[in-house]
């Protein structure tokens, strides 16, 4: 059936999109080079810390510190080792006092401090329990930029051979600035990886190279979009670059789900109600190619917006949390999305009215098959054989409802079981490659040292006390079972400080519970305590308080915006269950490889025994919306088919059939740009990457393929059902899909007929 004659009418949105194409996308081109240059130093601005919560004791306690006794904490270590020689040797020791006296001497360096320099008391903290190595403290003061710079200058002066001594260098600063570079560098890698396998695999479903470079274009955009944008907001807030890697696997991931949606439809619109022939009168192929883009626009291009919004509220829940980590990724993830929808909404309607039918151009499947006659209906997304056999995996998985509903709801629940035994922590050295410098210096001092040289305990004492008062203070910290070593008071006018050195690892258990002993410590002044392990508790209390808020902000909107597409009450319950379901592999494996160091050797990283704390509620948040963004085209097709046949059964088929193969052909390749992340020697971005990727291959291949058509046919017609005052809130404020085209309509007509053949 061709509709060749059919009057060419269209929204207001097409006019706008399609009125002028060329000046559309030369605007583009314009602002994506303008992107270029505004995003092109974004990753030399970025923090690399952004754990902590501002409004805790601990971040007042260090900034007080700071101001007060800027030498009180350092985070530059100078690992000092003597070779065969003990650190006690004359010409050792008078090498390393010289290498201490030339760090105070360095612009940016203050307190620094040494084994050889210490107070009795103090050295033996400094000093390996061999005799072999001993430690150099300093702290570099300024923002992150700042202590970036001053390392990089100073740094290449001291590393290496020194005389009688060679020199490693660490401490947290170093730490942060050597995964700050790594991700950079390997972020460049991932997008090398990437870009060459998502364009193999775009030509793979497609057929078509024109086609399957108009997603990666979308993709492209929306990464240089956002990195202008993330520039610019690190003029007023902290931004981490660890969003870098969520700007390029979710502009790349997202744009890409968005125009293959669009451009699938546009082909089906295409092929199912024109044809180009030589007798086509002049100027017919822009009519065709502008009709197809209205047809497109008024159902796929709806979903996509429907389906930005909702991964849109999943990232902004991140919001709620006060660290600039967690915050970073809803900036970069709400700003890629939006960019990405616009994108597929305005530049890529745009460029399907110029290419026309050219759409199907460079077909690689004709090399194949020369001397064969085009087809079609395979153009258009998914080969008839594809289709059938969807439908017929849908018609299989609702004939034994029960039994998959049943067995796959098991499946994701036992693979979920491990995070029951999740541990929280902090990502401290041990995310780097075992070979980076500062990691090294803090697995000698982890190893080798005593108690915790450079993750004490600091305590800020304020107002107004005797010595007395501190001298008995100090004796009640000394007495805490889990405290190694207590050096102070410094004072300084109404102020004070303590060091104390916990037992055990910096940011042990043993640790975190001394914070809770020294908080609940009573002293005759204002105390605050602060240090790794205390900055750590203080993120953990923040997360735990304001979680439910996230959550309860992500499913109250989901439920309303599943509500506005489908007019139903059930459905959006069973889309905030089923979603949080596909994500228990994901946390699952995140516990049981990273946290229990299962497969460390294969995958080339070291556990620490815990997962960083911040971590599963940014995956919960992008998992949770790219399942949505699934979902929402699962059940578009789904409702427009029902709104169309009134068939339930049939709506559900016919929707799995339409969209089952594009699913998974989105997931595939956003899977693949997660493990070109997921690559990554940064142990934190190793499992947001493959983390992510694993949910997004489970989403797609068991909860949309199997579980969500068994749920459905469970509940039969009763999915659809509203109370009577909802239906009519839906019918006046709905966001469903407009109606297919009359071609359209008949291929379903088509489809039904072959699936049942």
């Amino acid at each position: 059936m061709t509709e060749v004659n059919r009057p060419l009418r269209v929204g207001g949105w097409t006019r706008f999109v399609t009125a002028r194409p060329r000046l559309s996308l030369l605007a583009a081109l314009v602002l994506t080079v303008l992107a270029v240059l505004a995003g092109s130093d974004v990753a030399d601005r970025l923090g690399s810390g952004g754990w902590e919560d501002p409004a805790a004791d601990s971040t007042y306690a260090t900034k007080a510190l700071e101001r007060e006794f800027p030498d009180s904490q350092p985070n530059l270590l100078l690992l000092v080792d003597s070779g065969w020689a003990t650190v006690d040797d004359p010409a050792v020791a008078a090498r390393a006092r010289s290498l201490a006296e030339r760090l105070s001497r360095e612009k940016g360096v203050v307190g620094v401090g040494s084994y050889w320099q210490a107070a009795p008391q103090a050295a033996p903290a400094l000093r390996a329990k061999d005799g072999h190595e001993a430690l150099i403290a300093a702290r570099i003061t300024g923002d992150e930029k700042t202590m970036g710079e001053t390392l990089d200058r100073m740094a290449p002066h001291y590393r290496g051979a020194q005389g009688p001594v060679r020199v490693k260098v660490g401490g947290i600063v170093a730490v942060r600035h050597d995964m700050q570079t790594i991700i950079k560098e390997d972020l460049t890698k991932a997008e090398l990886i990437a870009l060459p396998v998502t364009l193999v695999l775009l030509v793979m479903v497609f057929g078509s190279a024109v086609a399957a470079l108009l997603p990666l274009g979308i993709g492209i955009v929306a990464i240089l979009g956002t990195d202008a944008v993330l520039r610019g907001l690190t003029e007023f807030t902290d931004v981490s670059v660890f969003a870098l890697n969520l700007t390029t696997a979710m502009g790349l991931g997202l744009a890409i789900d968005y125009a293959l949606f669009i451009v699938r439809r546009f082909r089906e619109e295409l092929s199912a109600g024109t044809a180009p022939s030589a007798g086509s009168q002049p100027g017919s192929n822009r009519a065709d190619a502008v009709r197809a883009v209205a047809g497109t626009l008024r159902t796929a291009g709806r979903t996509v917006l429907f389906s930005a919004l909702t991964v849109a509220v999943s990232l902004a829940a991140m919001l709620v949390f006060p660290q600039y980590f967690l915050r970073s990724f809803a900036y970069a993830g709400i700003a890629v999305v939006l960019l990405a929808a616009a994108a597929a909404l305005i530049l890529l309607p745009a460029a399907l009215v110029l290419l026309g039918h050219r759409v199907n151009a460079l077909d690689v499947r004709r090399l194949r098959r020369r001397g064969e006659p085009s087809r079609d209906s395979a153009d258009s997304g998914d080969s008839s054989q594809e289709g059938t056999a969807w439908a017929r995996t849908a018609a299989l998985v609702m004939r034994r409802a029960p039994l998959f509903a049943i067995g796959t709801t098991a499946l994701l629940i036992v693979l979920g079981l491990p995070f029951l035994g999740v541990r929280f922590g902090t990502a401290d050295d041990r995310q780097l490659p075992s070979g980076a410098e500062s990691r090294v210096v803090q697995q000698h001092i982890r190893d080798g040292f005593p108690g915790s040289p450079g993750g004490g305990l600091e305590i800020l004492a304020e107002g107004k006390a005797t010595k007395a008062q501190y001298a008995a203070y100090r004796q009640r910290l000394a007495a805490l079972p889990e405290a190694a070593q207590v050096d102070g008071p410094l004072v300084r006018g109404e102020s004070a400080y303590f060091t104390v050195l916990p037992k055990g690892e910096a940011v042990g258990d043993e640790a975190q519970n001394l914070v809770s002993e020294l908080r609940a410590l009573d002293a005759p002044f204002d105390t605050k305590v602060t240090g790794t392990a205390a900055v750590l508790v203080d993120s953990k209390h923040a997360i735990g308080e304001r979680l439910p808020w996230a959550v309860a902000f992500i499913a109250i909107v989901t439920l309303l915006l599943v509500f506005l597409l489908t007019g139903s009450v059930l459905i959006p319950l069973q889309a905030v269950v089923l979603n949080a379901l596909s994500l228990t592999a994901m946390f699952g494996a995140v516990v049981w490889v990273f946290q229990d160091g299962h497969l460390s050797g294969p995958l080339d990283f070291t556990s620490s025994g815990s997962i960083e704390t911040t971590l599963p509620v940014l995956m919960f948040c992008v998992a949770f919306g790219l399942s949505m963004d699934y979902g929402v085209f699962l059940l578009s097709r789904i409702k427009e088919e029902y709104d169309r046949t009134g068939d339930h059964n049939e709506a559900v088929r016919h929707g799995l059939q339409r969209t089952g193969g594009l699913i998974t052909a989105a997931a595939v390749i956003l899977a693949v740009v997660m493990v070109a992340i997921g690559n990554s020697r940064v142990t934190s971005t190793k499992m947001l990457g493959l983390g992510i990727a694993l949910a997004t291959i489970m989403d797609a291949m068991v909860v949309r393929s199997l579980l969500v058509p068994a749920i459905m046919r469970l509940t039969g017609r009763a999915t659809w059902w509203a109370p009577a005052p909802l239906r009519r809130f839906h019918r006046r404020f709905g966001l469903t899909e407009g109606e297919s085209s009359p071609a359209v309509a008949d291929d379903h007509a088509r489809d039904k007929a072959a699936a049942h053949s």
